[in-house]
C-alpha cells in the first residue's frame, strides 16, 4: 500500500461548516501521496418544467436560474481553493467534482465511483427535531458510504 495515492473527497457547500472540515482535512490528513476530491453538489434542476402554481418558465427565468447555480458553484470552489492557499497547501493534488441532484445519494455514489478512500464533511450540527425534520446529510453518508467517513464538527 504504500506509494498508493490516496484519494480523500471532501464534500464542500456554501457553509462555514464545509470549509472548515477542507481545512481541517487539509491540517491533519492530507499529505503529498493524497488526491483531494472537492465534492460540490448541486440540487437538481426541477425548474425545467412547471413551478409550484403550475406556470411554465420561461427560457430567461431557467437560463437566470441556471447561471446563478454556477456562479454559485464557482464561488464555492474559490472559497475551497481560498482555503487551501491560506494553508500554504499548493502542492496537494485538487480536483473538482460537481455532482447533480440529492446530496446524500450524490455524495455516497460519487465517493464509490471515485474509489475513494475517506470521505470528509462538515457536520451543521443540528439538534434531535431539527435533524429529524430535515434529515441529516452526513449521518446519511456515515450509514451509506463504502469507505470511512470522518464527520468534523465545526467548533
Amino acid at each position: 500500500m504504500e506509494g498508493k495515492e490516496r484519494k480523500i473527497v471532501v464534500a464542500v457547500d456554501e457553509s462555514q461548516e464545509s470549509m472548515y472540515a477542507l481545512s481541517w482535512c487539509i491540517t491533519n490528513l492530507v499529505s503529498d501521496t493524497n488526491k483531494l476530491v472537492l465534492l460540490y453538489v448541486k440540487p437538481p434542476s426541477a425548474f425545467y418544467s412547471l413551478d409550484a402554481a403550475g406556470y411554465i418558465f420561461s427560457n430567461d427565468v431557467i437560463d437566470a436560474m441556471e447561471k446563478y447555480s454556477m456562479h454559485l458553484v464557482n464561488s464555492v470552489m474559490e472559497r475551497a481553493e481560498a482555503t487551501r492557499r491560506n494553508l500554504k497547501a499548493t502542492n496537494v493534488n485538487m480536483e473538482r467534482v460537481i455532482g447533480i441532484g440529492d446530496a446524500k445519494d450524490v455524495i455516497c455514489s460519487v465517493a464509490k465511483k471515485l474509489e475513494a478512500d475517506t470521505l470528509v464533511m462538515g457536520s451543521h450540527g443540528y439538534g434531535f427535531f431539527k435533524r429529524a425534520i430535515l434529515g441529516s446529510v452526513s449521518d446519511h453518508c456515515a450509514k451509506h458510504a463504502e469507505c470511512p467517513v470522518v464527520i468534523v464538527k465545526h467548533p
